[in-house]
């Protein structure tokens, strides 16, 4: 679907999940025929799971968080339902991170239409999608509109109540609103719809960008920085050094692979690779879905997903840093269109380096660009000489169907 496109919808029970390459919040609203809520109790979230006709379903951080709607369980005078999505990380904006609208039948689970709203930037909530009563038939269409004061533009919008902190320009009428702490709203907060008195908590989420900036911005992409600070988010040619308080990290680590199918709905085989090179930038061997294990089991792959559907890594690959012959000091990760689709036809793809031991989230890298080729080189861990590893972003395009062709351009990358 495009901008402002609608579709009647074929069941009477349809189900909305939004996904990204990050954890949203996803909400909906009842409205009446005057574009607002009747009562707060007509928002539905995770902490307001259900209301007539309409229920929320939790992905877990490991699948898409959805809102189901029965069109024949809504009560008389509700006219629409709008679907709303905002980043779960505070101050978060959708630039980079496109998120996936797709409503399906409820009954058995099929695609009845897509949407992925183009040109996003500052935007920290979206209503994404509508689910609407137009001359007796309900219809779905794609909406899109941004917010760039969170969930609560949007609620307030609607007619939801957001407690509003007093402020000293308010009228003494106010007052009798305590002013500490602030009164409740009328449903449990929403942790999206932190009214203006949040609004200096922001600045503290852009506080750390400036951080690798010290590195002067003109080295960015090649200044290193560690895991010290928690989870670091790559943009492509920099390097993050394994290192956490002055130590390697000389454990188990998985690089989680995903992607979504081309849009229209069209399945899409990627399968995800790592090739293991010498010091001499010399082929070792390599992991991919013909070959789940290599050097004694010490890199493993997860296994082939020939369609990239669902929420979350589609193919991962488990690397015991450990356990790796000391004759490896490259790995190069890559992914490549089996099915022969472009990466321009991918709706998105990244990588993640976790914790294998916690599943704890290390370093990720999304692919933000796209070249119509088959192949990508994702990422690569390189072997210092003093046994740390390194691992850097890269996003180069190749011409390649399968991990064979990668072999020769990913070797001469490191």
């Amino acid at each position: 679907m495009t901008p402002g496109s609608n579709i009647p919808l074929s069941a009477t029970k349809v189900t909305v999940d939004v996904t990204a390459p990050v954890r949203l919040d996803v909400s909906g609203l009842l409205l009446t025929s005057a574009g607002k809520v009747r009562s707060d109790d007509d928002f539905i979230f995770y902490n307001q799971p259900t209301g007539p006709g309409v229920t929320y379903r939790s992905g877990g951080g490991t699948a898409p968080d959805a809102i189901t709607v029965d069109t024949t369980a809504l009560p008389p005078g509700i006219e629409k339902v709008v679907v709303t999505a905002s980043p779960d990380a505070p101050g978060q904006t959708f630039q980079g991170i496109e998120p996936t609208a797709t409503i399906r039948n409820a009954d058995d689970n099929s695609v009845l239409a897509t949407f992925t709203p183009p040109q996003l930037g500052s935007e920290t909530a979206l209503v994404i999608v509508e689910i609407y009563l137009r001359n007796g038939q309900w219809k779905a269409r794609a909406v899109g509109q941004g917010y760039t004061n969170g969930l609560a533009g949007i609620a307030t919008d609607f007619g939801v109540t957001v407690d509003e902190p007093a402020t000293p320009t308010q009228p003494a009428a106010a007052a009798p609103t305590p002013p500490t702490p602030p009164a409740p709203p009328v449903t449990p907060p929403h942790p999206s719809m932190q009214p203006p008195a949040t609004a200096p908590a922001p600045p503290a989420p852009a506080a750390p960008a400036p951080a690798p900036a010290p590195t002067p911005p003109a080295a960015a992409d090649t200044g290193k920085i560690n895991l010290d600070k928690g989870r670091v988010n790559l943009q492509k040619n920099q390097t993050v050094s394994l290192m956490k308080g002055g130590r390697p990290l000389l454990s188990q680590v998985k690089m989680g692979l995903g992607w979504e199918p081309a849009y229209r709905g069209k399945d899409i085989d990627l399968d995800a690779s790592v090739i293991a090179y010498g010091p001499q930038r010399n082929h070792i061997d390599s992991c991919y879905f013909g070959k789940l294990q290599i050097l004694s089991g010490a890199i493993q792959h997860s296994g082939d997903n020939l369609t990239g559907e669902g929420a979350g890594d589609d193919e991962v690959i488990t690397v015991d840093l450990g356990r790796l012959p000391q004759e490896v000091t490259g790995l190069v990760f890559t992914v490549n269109s089996f099915s022969g689709q472009k990466f321009t036809e991918v709706a998105k793809a990244y990588c993640r380096l976790l914790d294998g031991t916690t599943g704890e989230e290390l370093v990720r890298f999304d692919l933000t660009g796209a070249e119509p080729q088959t192949g990508v080189m994702m990422a690569k861990l390189i072997r210092q000489f003093s046994g740390e590893w390194e691992m850097t972003a890269m996003g180069n395009f190749v011409k390649s169907r399968t991990v064979r062709g990668m072999v020769k351009p990913a070797a001469q990358a490191l």
